[in-house]
């Protein structure tokens, strides 16, 4: 059969593996071999897959083959493949990882203790690709991705041949025994052969001792140098280098899980024994990490073995330190520090195609609402924010046609991607009193209280409202890219505060729909809503036939009314709203109008305007954290920093002409002092708004700031209607 490598065509035989067949035409990848999957040196794009080891692959007729380093990465296909990965969960009270003698053998052991076993043996085809808690063994297994929960996980993987670490270590041509001894049985042929510590058997050469120095040649080694016992070079012209170190035991697997109930036997439990310190040359092949740049990072202090991995990125690469290990720790050694443990691992060992890392996954990367069709079919421009596909502009509609519908006539918008959350039990309102700065147990049913949500460090980690629906029953919001945490959050929480309550994210299961505008409340009155809804409070009723939870707030500062419904209902009710509200002057608007909407309205938006370390005082939003409470997340930190001078706060600034661009620089007497977070223009003030932050000095901001050459003014917030009249009219 034949392979295709890069643009040649190479004979194969069939059952044999890929690095095999280049062995036998001559292209032989660079660097010292293995043949047992524990280095780089064989990758290649196979088949358009990246870093897959031509040793552990069988070729196959037809093989694209494209070894490592390639050109450029391998194209996208285009829509999706015809066969997917499978996946299959399995449990068991024993995985065996090895199925050489010693795993055999334990798995022997095992059975006859009756104890149900699995093995993953590696000369059969398996792979385990990763070690996880549980502990979960994550296997390649005939073509399946195979997740194996187990009781108890041997590691039996042996040990793995020591490559050589000098100059010129990263020609072809070098092999370890194991590999040599493969090739040999194989039929490769290799003339001028020299074996250095020993030859395995099968495999002709001359044999010669003492220590290694160097290898030569151009690509491909063409002698060895040595340091004979005598102190004298002695240097063998060679195709071929068989060099055999000792080795060192396979425990990547073991190292990627601390767990009692994971134990190795066999060679990978060995004492390791470390080889000399190298003097130069290529130690980590997998980022090209040399002795050269370990004595650099050790010289500006990095004296750690988890320190020097990361700051050479050595140990990081594709074999998880299988072939660097040995070498990072004689290093420190020799340097005079002690003998340090080997670096935790990273699953996975092995490299999973994206199709097998999501086998059995349906979640989509970025969600739809139940209106996303009805979007693009009005026309609108789809953007990506917060995890969702979100409407940003809706472009049949004439300019400024979306803001003016909110200012002056009403529109709908859907604001589904809310994080929606309820929680109920007998402490809930303790336990909400733990998670939020503000009074929670005074908010009455019916009623609404927009709060923060701060992290431990005091700093803003997301904001919404608390809506109260009876003495144990409260509806929670969090802006769309908090919701993906939210029930996570809440719940740790809850197990750390040991309340008796229960959490429910609704955040898919229910749409929203905001109707907004100066005559929003006339649309939902011909819609079917019989009865006013004071502002900050919320009832349940229909809405065109589709029963909602209408929530009465404003983020836009107009009369604004959120209609929480099950997803089933949202073509209908948008439909149903759209069609009442034509005489209205009713359009649909998108991100971009409501990110001016609230601007003008002074809203913050979390991530855009706020930093890690933005506490409330810092945003001007003291108003919302009530220090004579209880204890709450966040408030040992807020009486720490409460104590030191403010230095800095998010201000609202206004200019005439363009606003600048988010990010732009704030120019303070001659120097740079603060940036604009977030701006725009205002049709309905004529001027540009925007958040900013800005030093403090004697504890005020500055009057006014330079933002690329214009003068902009500090002002107040809100903007636009800071008494409230419109949204609560």
């Amino acid at each position: 059969m034949e392979i295709l490598v890069g643009d040649v065509a190479v004979e194969a035989r069939e059952g044999e593996d890929v690095l095999t067949a280049l062995a036998r035409s001559g292209q032989l990848p660079a660097g010292c071999l293995c043949m047992s999957g524990d280095c780089p040196n064989c990758l290649a794009v196979i088949d358009g897959v990246s870093h897959v080891r031509m040793c552990r692959t069988t070729v196959r007729t037809g093989m694209t083959v494209l070894p490592f380093p390639v050109a450029e990465p391998p194209p996208i296909p285009e829509g999706t493949t015809t066969a997917g990965s499978r996946r299959r969960f399995v449990h068991t009270e024993m995985v065996v990882i090895g199925g050489g003698r010693n795993g055999r053998a334990e798995a022997e052991r095992l059975r006859s203790l009756g104890r149900s076993v699995i093995v993953v043996d590696d000369e059969a085809g398996d792979e385990a690709l990763g070690l996880y808690a549980g502990p979960e063994v994550v296997a390649r297994i005939d073509g399946e991705v195979v997740r194996l929960h187990a009781d108890e996980v041997v590691v039996a993987t042996g040990r793995a041949a020591i490559h050589p670490v000098v100059p010129g270590s990263d020609l072809a041509g070098i092999l370890v025994p194991h590999a040599a001894a493969r090739m040999a049985a194989a039929g490769v042929v290799m003339d001028r052969v020299v074996g250095v510590g020993s030859l395995p058997e099968g495999v002709e050469g001359t044999l010669v001792e003492g220590q290694l120095l160097r290898f030569e040649g151009d690509g491909h080694v063409r002698a060895v140098v040595v340091e004979g016992d005598d102190g004298i070079e002695h240097r063998l012209e060679c195709d071929w280098v068989v060099v055999d170190l000792g080795s060192y035991p396979r425990d990547t697997l073991a190292r990627m899980l601390d767990d009692p109930r994971v134990r190795l036997v066999g060679g990978a439990a060995d004492e390791p024994e470390i080889p000399a310190c190298p003097a130069s040359g290529e130690v980590c092949p997998c980022s090209g990490v040399t002795v050269d740049d370990l004595d650099s990072v050790w010289a500006r202090g990095f004296h750690e073995l988890e320190l020097i991995k990361r700051a050479t990125l050595a140990g990081t690469g594709t074999c998880q330190g299988g072939v660097c290990t040995p070498y990072l720790r004689s290093f420190v050694a020799d340097r005079g520090e002690m003998l340090q443990p080997t670096f935790t691992a990273r699953p996975p060992a092995r490299q999973l195609t994206m199709g097998e890392a999501a086998a059995g996954h349906r979640m989509p990367v970025i969600h739809r609402t139940a209106l996303d069709a009805v979007h693009r079919a009005l026309g609108a421009r789809m953007d990506r924010m917060g995890g969702w596909w979100r409407p940003w502009r809706y472009e049949s509609l004439e300019p400024d046609a979306e803001y003016w519908a909110v200012r002056q006539a009403v529109s709908l918008g859907d604001v589904s991607t809310l994080g929606k959350v309820l929680v109920r039990g007998p402490d809930v309102v303790e336990f909400l009193e733990g998670i939020y700065p503000c009074r929670v147990a005074d908010i009455r049913a019916g009623r609404s209280r927009y709060a923060l949500v701060l992290a431990e460090s005091g700093g803003l980690l997301d904001d919404g409202l608390i809506s109260r629906i009876d003495d144990t029953t409260f509806a929670l919001t969090f802006t769309s890219g908090g919701a993906s945490v939210a029930e996570a959050w809440l719940r740790d929480w809850a197990h750390g505060f040991d309340s008796d309550v229960r959490i429910m994210d609704r955040t898919h299961s229910l749409s929203a729909i905001n109707v907004t505008g100066p005559s929003a409340t006339e649309l939902l009155q011909r819609a079917g809503l019989d009865r006013e809804i004071r502002f900050m409070s919320h009832e349940r009723a229909p809405v065109a036939g589709i029963d909602c939870r209408i929530f009465r707030l404003s983020f836009t500062g107009e009369v604004s009314y959120e209609l929480h419904h099950p997803v089933s209902g949202s073509e209908h009710l948008w439909s149903e709203l759209t069609r009442l509200g034509q005489d209205l002057g009713i359009q649909p608007h998108g991100l971009e109008t409501l990110q001016r909407l609230r601007l003008e309205k002074g809203h913050i938006i979390i991530g855009m305007d706020t930093e890690p370390d933005s506490t409330p005082r810092r945003l001007g939003m003291e108003w919302a954290v009530k220090m004579d409470k209880g204890e709450f997340v966040g408030r040992p930190a807020l009486e720490r920093t409460g104590r030191l001078p403010l230095d800095r706060l998010l201000v609202g600034l206004t200019m005439p002409g363009a606003a600048p661009t988010d990010g732009s620089s704030i120019w303070i007497d001659g120097v740079i002092g603060g940036y604009v977070t977030s701006g725009t223009w205002s049709p309905a003030l004529d001027k540009s708004v925007m958040l900013a932050w800005v030093p403090v000095t004697n504890g005020a901001p500055p009057p006014e700031v330079s933002i690329d050459g214009e003068t902009a003014s500090l002002a107040s917030l809100p903007f636009y209607d800071p008494e409230g009249a419109r949204a609560r009219a």
